[in-house]
């Protein structure tokens, strides 16, 4: 998700809405120090930054809107997609274009339909991303370089590859406890799985493309 805030936000943008543009461990610097670490190979983080960066352009030369209003995280050639648009039609386009990149295996559309939340819908969103961001930076427990993280209306997406069962469980968990929650869907691919490399890809598809079952996804409202 992309905005464009006055100067007397400035604060607020640097703090808490830059992480809306960006997955959680990738900065305008230091990038090549972060891969290295990354359980992905520098190969492979390489490569999904050309895809992204393919896609955010497709979205921005098909409609604008695309690219200002969803969250793009690339991981090992799995694409998810968050955000809320408009139009229906235009949730497909964003689907079918990010399958036109080569290099995609796979897209997961949890793209909303419908009139996109107010300013202070957004600031809570931000709110709760800071929170999550922080909890995971200090839980020794997590490699939160790994994660990507995006809010949507209180939907707290995560993406990325965790070392271990354990180490997944902690993500949800703590992104369950931040208040204002109101669910967690988790695209998380454990690293002793089997990698998406290796798996038959799926066919592209206008409807919203459903993550295979050890993805652990979390779909059920919190109680």
């Amino acid at each position: 998700m992309r905005s464009i805030l006055g100067p007397s936000l400035a604060l607020v943008s640097l703090v808490a809405l830059s992480g809306c543009v960006a997955p959680l461990m990738m900065g305008a610097a230091g990038t090549g120090a972060v891969v290295a670490s990354q359980e992905r190979s520098p190969g492979t983080a390489v490569d999904d930054q050309v895809i992204r960066s393919k896609i955010n352009k497709l979205w921005l030369d098909y409609d604008s809107e695309m690219y200002s209003h969803l969250w793009l995280s690339v991981q090992e050639g799995r694409v998810l997609v968050a955000g809320k648009l408009e139009k229906p039609e235009q949730r497909l386009a964003a689907v079918r274009l990010a399958w036109q990149v080569e290099g995609v295996k796979e897209v997961a559309n949890e793209i909303q339909i419908g009139e996109r939340p107010g300013f202070g819908t957004y600031i809570k969103d931000s709110w709760i991303l800071t929170q999550i961001r922080s909890t995971l930076t200090f839980e020794p427990e997590v490699s939160s370089m790994n994660i990507s993280l995006e809010c949507v209306d209180g939907v707290v997406y995560v993406m990325g590859v965790a070392r271990d069962q354990q180490e997944l469980k902690d993500v949800i968990s703590i992104s369950r406890g931040i208040d204002g929650v109101k669910r967690v869907v988790s695209f998380v691919r454990v690293k002793d799985a089997t990698p998406a490399a290796n798996r038959a890809p799926q066919a592209p598809a206008e409807q919203p493309v459903a993550p295979p079952p050890d993805r652990a996804v979390e779909r059920a409202p919190l109680q």
